[in-house]
Order: C-alpha cells, then sequence, then structure tokens
C-alpha cells in the first residue's frame, strides 16, 4: 500500500511540473459554430517587426498542439512572415467538444478563423497528421493557398485497408490508459535518436493527463484516431493545384495503428523512403526535399536546415 502511494505521489508531482508547459506567444481565442456547437479556439498570431505582407498557417499532428512549432514560428517571423498557429478544435488549449470530428470539419474551422482575422491568402504548412489537414484546406480552399509545404504527413498510405479496424470503445480504453511514460514511449519513435531536449514536447502533450476532464479528452483522442483510419486524403492530392513541397525525414517509420500490425507488415508499411516520392508524384509540379537520417519531425530534429529550406520556399 505504501508503495502504491508513493507511485501515485510521484505520478501527481510529474504531472503537476507538465502542467505548467508555457507557450511561447500569447494565444488569442475565437468562437467557432460547427454542428450546432460553440467551442472556443485557441491560436497564436506572430506579427512580424518587418512585414513581408505574406502570412503562413502551421498545422499542427495529432500528439501535439501549437506549442512544437516554438522555433518555426520565431524563424519564421524574424524573416517577415505572420505566423497564425491553431489549436485545432479537440486539441492543446482548444475546446474538446464531442462532435463528429472530420479533416473538412477542421478545415471549416480555420476558415472560421481566418474570416475572423480577415485573412484572404495564406501559405498552409502541416505536419503528420496536420499534412493530412492541409491537404484538406487546400482541396476545400484552392483560392486561398499561395503554397502548400506537407512535412513527414501521416496518410500517405490507406491505413484501413492494412491496419485491423478497433471498435470506438476499444481506442477509447486504449486512451484512457494514456501515462506520462507511454506517451514518452511513442514519441521516442519519432527520433533516430533521443534527446533530453525532446522531453518538453512530451509534457506538452502529457498536460491533458492532469486535466479533471481527461475522460472527455481521451473520448476525443480516440474519435481523432477513428477520422485519420478512416477519412484518407490520399486519393485526391492529384487535384491539389497549387505549389507543394513535401519535406521528408527519410528514417521515418510513423503508422496510425502500427502496435497492431505483425513484424513483416510493420517492414512493408511506413516507408517513408518510398512514400514521400509517390505522393510527390501524384501531385503536379510538386517539389520533394529528402532529409538522411531524419525521424518524423525534422522541424525538431533539423530545425536550422528545416527552416530555412522552409522560409526560402515560401519566399521564392
Amino acid at each position: 500500500m505504501k508503495v502504491r502511494f508513493l507511485i501515485t505521489l510521484f505520478t501527481a508531482l510529474q504531472l503537476n511540473t507538465v502542467a505548467q508547459i508555457h507557450y511561447p506567444y500569447p494565444t488569442q481565442s475565437v468562437t467557432i459554430s460547427t454542428e450546432g456547437k460553440t467551442a472556443r479556439m485557441v491560436y497564436m498570431d506572430i506579427q512580424p517587426a518587418t512585414p513581408s505582407g505574406k502570412t503562413v498557417v502551421l498545422f499542427h499532428g495529432k500528439n501535439f498542439n501549437g506549442y512544437y512549432w516554438k522555433n518555426v514560428i520565431q524563424y519564421l517571423a524574424n524573416s517577415g512572415l505572420r505566423v497564425i498557429v491553431p489549436d485545432q478544435i479537440g486539441w492543446g488549449k482548444s475546446d474538446r467538444p464531442n462532435l463528429h470530428y472530420s479533416f473538412h470539419m477542421l478545415a471549416d474551422n480555420t476558415r472560421q478563423l481566418l474570416d475572423t482575422l480577415g485573412i484572404n491568402k495564406i501559405s498552409v504548412v502541416g505536419h503528420s497528421m496536420g499534412g493530412m489537414l492541409a491537404a484538406r484546406f487546400t482541396l476545400l480552399y484552392p483560392e486561398r493557398v499561395e503554397k502548400l509545404v506537407m512535412e513527414n504527413p501521416i496518410g500517405l498510405e490507406d491505413y484501413k485497408t492494412f491496419v485491423p479496424y478497433q471498435p470506438l470503445d476499444k481506442i477509447f480504453t486504449k486512451e484512457k490508459q494514456a501515462t506520462l511514460e507511454s506517451y514518452k514511449k511513442y514519441q521516442h519513435s519519432y527520433y533516430t535518436v533521443w534527446k533530453p531536449e525532446y522531453d518538453q514536447y512530451v509534457d506538452a502533450q502529457a498536460a491533458d493527463l492532469a486535466s479533471p476532464d481527461f475522460q472527455k479528452i481521451a473520448w476525443v483522442n480516440a474519435l481523432t484516431y477513428q477520422m485519420i483510419y478512416e477519412q484518407p486524403v490520399l486519393y485526391e492530392l492529384y487535384k491539389i493545384a497549387a505549389p507543394t513541397l513535401f519535406i521528408i525525414g527519410l528514417s521515418d517509420r510513423t503508422v496510425v495503428g502500427k502496435d497492431l500490425l505483425t513484424d513483416q507488415q510493420k517492414l512493408n508499411h511506413g516507408q517513408y523512403q518510398i512514400l514521400g516520392k509517390r505522393a510527390a508524384n501524384l501531385i503536379k509540379g510538386a517539389k520533394l526535399l529528402e532529409m538522411e537520417g531524419v525521424g518524423h519531425i525534422p522541424h525538431i530534429q533539423e530545425a536550422g536546415r528545416f527552416n530555412k529550406i522552409l522560409v526560402e520556399y515560401l519566399k521564392q
């Protein structure tokens, strides 16, 4: 009993530390209307000291929020770009309503945010799940997108064709069992070599564990897993007309639902050295930049090189 108490106390102290993650820039919020409900969408809006007149929107991945873009934000703003960084409804500091989550809905939420800010033309940068969302946004609102950048996007294969289906209740049960250690173990797979400075991004995700609404958050996490599984955008990439750049860390082996695969299946899927080329060939005129020895998050693992590549492309 004493050991269990000490473990519980240690976990509580860990989560208390985690919960103190602070976003790198001031946050604002806007009320979004969707499915007959309203929800608060939190975002950062960073104005450059010397504006170029261009705006870029950053779409985060499923296991992240706006916090992990901090180094990218600074570099973009220093280069004269206005940077909008939303926490999508269902993530981070934004509300977590019980909705039918879809990439169409998330794209429309972002459209509502941009309309509120009076922004018509943007470049879009999406990482991981954010790459799927960036593609969907570009397909829905092609007249608003000047350039599209996808950084190690997931969904470059149709997961439901090879990952076993799981009922939503089963996914929810797994999400409820999440711990700081389970989040850290999963994020370890994103990098070729783990470094202590990556702990902060685990902490940013694990802040949810300390929330009194964690059961609701776990439910939304399950819904958004299902969204990724059921709503591939891969088959529509050929319709994208905006200038597009893929930035691909070649050591990435991310597969949504990878723990459900056999060892042989794991060798056959998540091969970004193949998936990146295949995806770039689907979009007319798309460019592909491959980063050797880099995993799922180039903008963290190779921040300096990534930021330089990104800014050069956006300012061309």
